[in-house]
């Protein structure tokens, strides 16, 4: 459910992910920072991506309801590119996108403050190629394919080199409608990172990041929402979305071949074997490449953006208490795995609260 509180306990409760980003204690069952003791009051607002929109809806829900009934926080879910925007102008407690601040950002974060900006992950997700016609889940498609597919050199789901991928499947003759965002946008930075690094031609003429200038003949759609709409409403309409919108919208999904040649359909357990390959460099600045083994290829974090400066102390203290329970209560780390999204491991979730706690710390 959507801007509610979703069903708690469909999965069991998820194991902390162990990684090789260094040690940690188990911080499964803590219910917030220091300062969940208290009863805090605050305003906040955010914006950024909608890909981990139905996850921070729910969190936010929850957090109010259960947690902190004085917290009010208002997520806007406008692209990862409005968001980063909002971020740096400062009319926002926080950010939130599908790719970290780069080097340029954070210089530009630094000089209208003057103080650092703080980010970190705080889950990781999977992005799916989704179909409108249901008889078309499973199909698998790889980087070429999908390339193909996206620069209109494949154009109908029996092309010869999607029927080689999928010897036992009776393939439409449908036309292929390709839908992608049309605002700047996190999940076509994940999307478009993934083809930059598998398919050398796509990243000559169309490359990576949040906008494109893309191919003739595609439809355009804001946000995730819309391109599930577009999937929808056009006869053979194909897009990539987060998982979490798909498994709402009950779309068909293809299965992805990794790195070491196996068609990997977009699950939960899918997503956390991709994340567990991550190596995450202090800076937090990192991409998901060349997913093996058990692991979904089309795989993306969501980062968190604040200041170590410039907060009224009750809004730096909501800041922190909401983010330290989102990223270690069980609760909530079921509830992100209900949604199809994978939490932190129990390493780097143990460096990120570090990283977190930071935030106004320089005033």
């Amino acid at each position: 459910m959507r801007n509610g509180r979703s069903k708690l306990a469909v999965l069991a409760a998820i194991p902390l992910l162990a990684t090789a980003c260094g040690g940690g204690g188990d911080t499964g069952g803590d219910t917030g920072g220091d300062a969940a003791a208290e009863q805090l009051s605050a305003s906040l607002t955010g914006a950024g991506a909608s890909f981990p929109d139905p996850l921070f809806q729910d969190l936010i829900y929850t957090y109010n309801q259960d947690v902190q009934p004085g917290v009010q926080i208002n997520y806007q879910s406008v692209g990862s590119g409005a968001g980063v925007e909002q971020f740096l102008e400062q009319t926002v407690d926080f950010g939130s996108s599908e790719e970290p601040l780069d080097d340029e950002d954070l210089a530009a974060a630094q000089e209208a403050r003057s103080c650092e900006a703080v980010q970190f992950p705080v889950v990781f997700g999977a992005v799916v190629i989704a179909f409108s016609n249901e008889a078309l889940d499973g199909l698998v498609l790889d980087a070429e394919t999908i390339a193909g597919i996206y620069s209109r050199e494949i154009t109908t789901f029996d092309d010869p080199a999607i029927a080689e991928l999928n010897p036992d499947m009776e393939l439409p003759s449908d036309e292929i409608i390709p839908v992608h965002r049309s605002d700047s946008s996190g999940t076509t930075y994940v999307f478009s990172h993934y083809l930059s690094t598998e398919v050398e031609s796509w990243a000559d003429e169309y490359g990576e990041g949040k906008e494109l200038d893309w191919a003739d003949g595609l439809v355009g759609g804001q946000q995730n929402d819309g391109v599930t709409q577009g999937i929808t409403q056009n006869p053979g309409g194909i897009g990539y979305v987060n998982q979490s919108y798909a498994q709402e919208a009950g779309l068909a999904v293809a299965h992805i071949v990794n790195e070491d040649g196996t068609p990997i359909e977009p699950t939960l357990e899918a997503t956390m074997a991709a994340s567990e390959e991550v190596e995450v460099p202090d800076n937090f600045q990192f991409a998901i490449d060349n997913v093996g083994g058990d692991g979904y290829p089309i795989a993306g974090s969501n980062w968190i953006f604040t200041y170590t400066c410039g907060y009224e102390q009750a809004n730096a203290d909501a800041i922190i208490d909401f983010w330290t329970w989102a990223l270690t209560d069980q609760s909530a780390r079921d509830l992100a795995g209900e949604l199809g999204y994978a939490p932190l491991g129990e390493a780097l979730t143990d460096r990120v609260v570090a990283e977190l706690e930071k935030t106004n710390s320089a005033n």
